[in-house]
């Protein structure tokens, strides 16, 4: 008869002979699907603390940080969407400046590292899979970096941005946030100008991925309805579970459903349980209300690594994605729901967007251009030339009190012909 000791000891090695194979069948399931990450502001934290100054850091070890290629590689992240994020406060000044800075330390950094790969396509995407190079893909978080401008934004486009989140936690002229940390261009029942449907018009044209995260919900369901192509939320989560307004509520869930859109999950604390704290089983209690609402077939995954401070226990950093990934094989996600999150969803989404951009291949670039009322900039310039004013015109005044003038003067004339005649 087996004692109480022997038991235990029994037990606990069935235990951990269990996890094994469960830890094996993760691996294997990440590296035949490896994650395609929505959102991270490693970029942002470069500008913080090194000043972009790329030859001051390795960033195969970034100690500072949650995101490196040494964890990145163990997470099974094979493409990642890099943030160049300005912040509110460059709006209507040097946002667009600075942008450009944030294109170019993505771009050196995905061109200098050969663990990174910039790409541009969904084609690129399963190239550097086949290279086991890391792919970057360049995404704009907040409209305010283009300066209310298609022509700004078709030139981003060329410098290989390929997704733009319509707003950060500022309204822009154009398109309403859900935050009302910035009392910036404040509307009434317009939240998606007319200028703002020309942006999303020409990120159709251009195939760039418009992005509704940090968007208001009417923004949100205007641009699904008005967008050619499927809209992301590249970093978003369950409204139902935790009740926040960077999340998204049940009914634009099947909005997005209908529009053939994805919702990336997002793993801050904040937005998972509304509190500082949180864990694995916590965020995957948003993987399962979303799919029990609209269907594996619609999720990703967006961490927000460097975007945000707070991260679940046991999801601290991007070489803990497995740990999400066991967890969801524990609830009975099948494996090809679980491809689908880690990749297939979002590959799917920018295929139709190429599509959609081929279909558009013969329209012109758009012309449409915002109005000074609308921007209310300053520091904008405007060359067109003034009309200048006949300095004598025998029908048109430029005011009043010289019409009376004049008038009083010819009677004076007029009386003095007549009694000197």
């Amino acid at each position: 008869m087996m004692s109480t000791r022997h038991i235990v000891i029994l037990s606990t090695l069935c235990t951990l002979f269990s996890a094994y194979p469960e830890r094996e069948r993760v691996h294997d399931l990440m590296v035949r699907y490896p994650l395609i990450d929505g959102h991270n502001d490693l970029p942002l934290q470069l500008r913080r603390y090194h000043n972009n100054q790329l030859s001051q850091m390795d960033l195969h070890n970034l100690t500072k940080f949650s995101t490196d290629i040494g964890r990145l590689r163990v997470g099974h992240i094979q493409a990642q969407m890099f943030s160049v994020y300005v912040m509110c406060g460059a709006q209507e000044k040097d946002a667009v400046q600075l942008t450009l800075e944030q294109i170019d330390v993505v771009r050196r950094m995905c061109t200098e590292y050969q663990d990174f790969e910039l790409v541009t396509s969904v084609q690129g995407l399963k190239n550097s899979a086949i290279k086991s190079k890391i792919a970057c893909l360049i995404s704009i978080e907040g409209g305010h970096s283009i300066g209310s401008s298609l022509p700004t934004l078709r030139m981003f486009y060329l410098l290989g941005v390929r997704s733009m989140t319509l707003t950060h936690n500022c309204n822009t002229p154009w398109a309403e946030s859900s935050s009302r940390l910035y009392a910036v261009f404040q509307r009434e029942n317009n939240s998606l100008t007319l200028f703002g449907q020309a942006v999303v018009e020409e990120m159709n044209r251009l195939g760039m991925i418009v992005d509704v995260s940090h968007a208001s919900w009417d923004t949100a369901l205007t641009v699904m309805k008005h967008s050619k192509a499927p809209v992301i939320f590249s970093h978003s989560s369950s409204y139902f579970i935790c009740k926040h307004h960077r999340n998204v509520p049940d009914w634009l869930l099947r909005e997005l459903k209908k529009s053939r859109g994805l919702i990336m999950v997002n793993l801050h604390s904040n937005f998972i349980t509304c509190r500082d704290e949180a864990n694995i089983s916590h965020v995957a209690d948003h993987f399962d209300h979303i799919r029990e609402v609209i269907g594996a077939e619609s999720i990703g995954i967006g961490g927000d690594y460097e975007g945000v401070q707070r991260f679940p226990q046991g999801l601290e950093d991007v070489s803990k994605y497995p740990h999400l990934i066991h967890e969801l094989l524990q609830r009975n996600w099948t494996e090809n729901e679980l491809a689908g999150v880690l990749r297939r969803n979002f590959l799917r989404v920018f295929e139709e967007v190429e599509r959609v951009r081929d279909q558009l291949r013969s329209n012109k670039p758009s012309e449409v251009q915002i109005s000074s009322e609308e921007v209310q900039n300053p520091c904008r310039l405007d060359l067109r030339p003034k009309l200048r004013q006949s300095a004598i015109s025998p029908t048109v005044f430029s005011n009043s009190n010289e019409q009376k003038n004049l008038f009083f003067l010819a009677i004076v004339l007029l009386l003095s012909s007549i009694f000197t005649g």
